[in-house]
């Protein structure tokens, strides 16, 4: 197998060679996105200055804005009924904002519990306002998506919360709950761009970048804009999703290197082909490397079949066994893939396979999997 072939797009010695990075986060990048960096970085667009020095009140900035909102809602089908904010504090602040603009007194969150983000939000919740789970996998090590029907919501809840695609335990929601007149809540950062969503179902639903969308540093958040109006006028401005709303994401200097990424990022997954062919291609990265783990007798998933994640493929190797796992991962690194290590709270391995990461690299991937098998059988 050939490893490491990848070319870097910086002409700088020590950096010639470029890994294949399976990190769950800040996750590869395209070079092509990186090439456009580059070229772009002294001068933005005839600006006289960087992306990085420019005025968020100029109109370079204004075009460039409102071109990612474009992308956005093109790309994702967000409909005018929803207002599109980027915002700072990645996904963790959108668990505060959330309860603090659309808790309704006397009216909890319910939160569907699938995994370590799942939990943060509901603490945060608490810490505001009324939460409480009407669903959970927790009681077996969240190996698998709750089955959810008519009766699971009460109907009187603020809104829902769920995690769309749990990076850490490698689950999925195939479909999403109907929650009725009840606003469903989505964190969608791990797989958001990888599948097509019904935007409009959504009362919210939020994402930070630096999955599949770019750069660490600037969060989306959609939201329906009748929900606006929940926001209490006594919330400090920054914490306000109307005020975020009414400022065009410009309460303050907005987080314009990121912003810029990701429009790079949203043109780059247009001209690929658009968030149809991501589906596809994601549906064929995960098949290969879920039908190598269950064919191999030497891998194993303990992720249940039917909510295994397309973007982050969870595995052990048998018998759990740790000194083997992390052997693994330094034979992976030496062989040129990175960020194939586990999260540190749930151990094992983890090939995160977000769009940027192609079809051929995994196929590199399973390759080095299959020979490090046969090695240590």
């Amino acid at each position: 197998m050939t490893t490491r072939t990848q070319s870097t797009p910086f002409s700088v010695t020590q950096h010639s060679v470029r890994s294949w990075n399976f990190g769950a986060g800040p996750a590869a990048l395209p070079v092509e996105v990186l090439e456009q960096i580059k070229e772009d970085l002294p001068v933005y667009k005839n600006s006289g200055a960087s992306i990085l020095e420019i005025g968020h009140r100029t109109a370079h900035y204004d075009e460039l804005q409102a071109r990612v909102e474009k992308l956005l809602r093109d790309l994702l089908d967000i409909p005018q009924t929803h207002a599109v904010l980027l915002l700072a504090g990645g996904a963790r602040m959108q668990f505060v904002m959330a309860p603090m603009n659309l808790l309704i007194e006397g009216r909890p969150a319910e939160v569907v519990h699938t995994d370590v983000w799942t939990k943060m939000a509901l603490q945060d919740i608490e810490k505001i306002g009324s939460g409480r789970v009407v669903a959970s996998s927790s009681q077996d090590n969240f190996s698998y998506i709750p089955v959810m029907g008519p009766g699971t919501f009460s109907g009187d809840a603020s809104y829902v919360h769920i995690c769309a695609n749990n990076t850490i335990y490698g689950t999925q929601y195939r479909s999403f709950p109907d929650t009725g007149a009840v606003p469903l809540v989505a964190d969608m950062t791990s797989e958001i761009l990888s599948r097509r969503i019904p935007a409009g179902r959504f009362g919210l639903f939020f994402a930070s970048a630096q999955k599949n969308m770019g750069a660490a540093g600037v969060t989306l958040a959609v939201l329906r804009r009748d929900l606006l109006d929940r926001s209490p006028v006594r919330l400090p401005a920054m914490l306000s999703y109307k005020e975020h709303a009414q400022a065009d994401s410009r309460l303050n200097t907005p987080p314009a290197f990121a912003v810029y990424v990701m429009g790079l990022m949203l043109r780059w997954v247009r001209d690929q082909g658009g968030v149809a062919k991501f589906e596809r291609e994601s549906q064929m990265k995960s098949i290969m490397l879920y039908d190598l783990i269950e064919r191999s007798g030497f891998y194993t998933s303990p992720v249940h079949q039917k909510d295994r994640s397309t973007q982050n493929v969870i595995f052990h190797i048998r018998g759990g066994d740790e000194n083997l796992e992390k052997r693994f991962v330094q034979e992976s690194e030496a062989a040129g893939f990175i960020g194939l290590q586990g999260h540190r709270s749930a151990g094992g391995l983890r090939a995160s396979i977000y769009n940027a990461v192609s079809l051929t690299t995994v196929g590199e991937l399973a390759e080095f999997m299959s020979a490090f098998a046969k090695k240590n059988a």
